[in-house]
């Protein structure tokens, strides 16, 4: 290069899933037969009408031209509808809801839009590692929130207090939580709620599990009384609804947030291809019987995970829900890291190392369910040959 890079990118390192997969496909380029346990890729379809309707839309003159930046009308009272199925939550769909291109651009766009060089954020010590990189490469500073591992890991609210400074802006949070697959409560809801209006910060809450293995009516923040005055709801099609390549994900909040992003998103995309639009809102309408039928194999995939974890002698809590199996490591285990390494090379199983969410995963592994049960099964046989 003739120039030096900008400073943020040697303050970020390429995302671990990025370099990790590139050694899986080289080892799948000599030969070897790796089962991938590591990334929470869906494999299923999508429900049958979602398929037609993208179709069927692709075939109309008005799909392939520039789409409106706020999504059309039908795509937002779409979201705005299983909402209110789901979640028992209101949105106005004309001011309350901002379809994006997956929660990881909502991601950015919440960080460039309300975030300054030197604000703070706080990012749980273990989560979805978008939350920390994104809010280093705005310039933010990074305060890590402490989890509860004995209270299922919740935020550790007492300490939190003395995190509080007057440059604090936004807390990210995630229930059901990637990587623990701790579950969302409304007691945890009211508490988030209560902390933000006191601290008067900006409450993003990523809600992308909430109907994978849920052991209970699926939970929105925006449930929450006085949420919409603090909070930020994002959602996403990828793992409810089979349709991660897609991209097709929304932020739901009050229209003052919503207009303030937007002026962001403005300038960086110019709106999502129109038959897609056409094909989410069939899948917004699966009904329960689909979803219960996604349920159901994830279920049995869970059986074959918990088997992977015994034989490793990991230990861990049965009342996960999402779509992924985090694990405990015995002490007889050196690493995750060396784990991960060896089990890779020499038995061609990948499975993600805690420590990639947070410092806190050191002692920890992430299974992934999105691999066929038989697959699982034979990774378990591997482990024991």
């Amino acid at each position: 290069m003739i120039i030096e890079t900008a400073l943020r990118t040697r303050q970020t390192s390429e995302y671990y899933f990025s370099v990790k997969l590139a050694e899986v496909r080289n080892l799948i380029a000599k030969g070897n037969d790796v089962i991938n346990l590591g990334i929470g890729n869906p494999d299923m379809m999508p429900s049958g009408q979602t398929v037609q309707a993208l179709a069927s839309a692709a075939q109309q003159p008005q799909a392939h031209g520039y789409q409106s930046y706020i999504g059309t009308p039908s795509y937002r009272e779409a979201i705005a509808s299983y909402y209110y199925r789901t979640y028992g939550v209101t949105l106005n769909p004309v001011s309350d809801i901002l379809p994006l291109i997956g929660s990881k651009e909502g991601i950015t766009h919440i960080s460039l839009t309300f975030l300054d060089p030197g604000d703070e954020v706080l990012v749980p010590e273990l989560g979805y590692p978008a939350y920390r990189a994104v809010s280093q490469m705005v310039g933010a500073v990074v305060k890590e929130y402490p989890l509860l591992e004995h209270e299922g890991w919740q935020p550790d609210w007492e300490k939190m207090e003395a995190m509080i400074g007057p440059k604090t802006k936004i807390m990210w949070m995630n229930y059901p939580h990637m990587p623990t697959g701790a579950p969302a409560t409304v007691s945890l809801f009211k508490k988030a709620v209560a902390f933000a209006q006191k601290h008067k910060i900006l409450l993003c809450h990523d809600n992308p599990y909430s109907l994978v293995l849920n052991k209970k009516e699926p939970i929105s923040l925006l449930s929450i009384s006085g949420a919409k005055e603090v909070a930020i709801e994002l959602n996403s099609m990828s793992k409810s609804h089979n349709m991660a390549g897609w991209r097709m994900g929304w932020l739901a909040a009050d229209k003052s947030y919503i207009d303030a992003v937007l002026k962001i998103k403005s300038n960086v995309d110019s709106g999502m291809f129109w038959a897609l639009q056409e094909a989410a809102i069939a899948a917004l309408g699966n009904d329960q019987e689909w979803h219960d039928s996604r349920n159901a194999v994830y279920q049995g995939r869970l059986d074959a995970a918990e088997a992977f974890l015994s034989a490793l002698g990991c230990t861990w809590d049965k009342s996960q829900e999402g779509m992924f199996l985090w694990g405990k490591l015995p002490d007889t285990v050196a690493s995750a890291e060396a784990l991960v390494n060896e089990l890779l090379v020499e038995k061609h199983v990948f499975i993600a190392p805690g420590f990639i969410f947070g410092p806190k995963g050191q002692r920890y592994i992430r299974l992934s369910l999105c691999m066929p049960k038989e697959r699982i099964w034979e990774a378990v046989a591997r482990l024991q040959s």
